[in-house]
């Protein structure tokens, strides 16, 4: 994959005109040999970026110049989502650097679990640092998920597909999973969330009249004084 690039003068805020006209300001950098500005065309960029990611190296071309060079360092405008400036980073291809691949999860779409709804292909590592000479490194880790049977069961970094003589993975645990088949767990729907007013008038259903020797109290009628209400009710028994 190849790039071209033309010198770049201009610094900082000075390059907004470059941004306008969809090219992104970019250095390149490496032990060595300071850094060397320059610009590319975003849509060519983006282009080789799609295919390459961070673990392939790629070729610019800048006048009579040529690098083979990492994408290091990629920044995106916050509020525009448009990569805004990258850095390329020269690697000595003679000695070993360390990289991070990414893990992509394949073959949900024939693992009957899955298929089935009742399961999920849970990716627990989203990329593997690994070392191995800038032209051995990984494009990335593809994870075949569709022979798993079982809840629980996964793929871990021993089972993972690379040239092993060429790459290492240095400082992990080769047992633990990248992938891992887990239950589909449905969280049951929380009961709905009575008025106030509904739970006043249940509140005051449950109340107990107040009991008398087992007799019910009677409230006295109104407009007629305690006393009297009381007199009449014991001439009436």
């Amino acid at each position: 994959m190849e790039l071209k690039a033309e010198t770049r003068k201009e610094l900082g805020k000075a390059n907004k005109h470059l941004r306008r006209a969809k090219i992104v300001p970019a250095v390149i950098f490496g032990k060595g040999m300071g850094s060397f500005s320059i610009s590319i065309k975003l849509n060519e960029f983006m282009k080789v970026y799609k295919q390459s990611g961070e673990t392939d190296l790629i070729d610019i071309t800048c006048g009579d110049k040529k690098f083979k060079v990492l994408i290091k360092d990629v920044q995106v405008d916050p509020v525009t989502d448009v990569v805004s400036h990258v850095g390329f980073y020269k690697p000595d291809l003679t000695i070993k650097i360390e990289a991070q691949v990414p893990v992509v999860i394949v073959g949900e779409e024939n693992n009957e679990i899955v298929k089935g709804g009742t399961g999920i292909a849970l990716q627990l590592l989203q990329e593997v640092t690994v070392e191995a000479l800038p032209e051995d490194l990984p494009h990335e880790f593809k994870v075949d998920v569709s022979n798993l049977k079982e809840f629980g069961q996964g793929i871990s970094i021993s089972q993972l597909d690379y040239d092993k003589e060429r790459v290492s993975i240095p400082d992990i645990n080769p047992e633990e999973m990248v992938v891992r088949l887990e239950e589909m767990k449905v969280e049951e729907e929380p009961e709905e969330a009575i008025s106030e007013e509904e739970a006043i008038a249940q509140d005051e259903a449950t109340k107990e009249k107040p009991d008398v020797g087992g007799e019910e109290v009677k409230e006295p009628e109104k407009g007629k004084e305690p006393a009297k209400a009381a007199e009449e009710t014991k001439k009436k028994e």
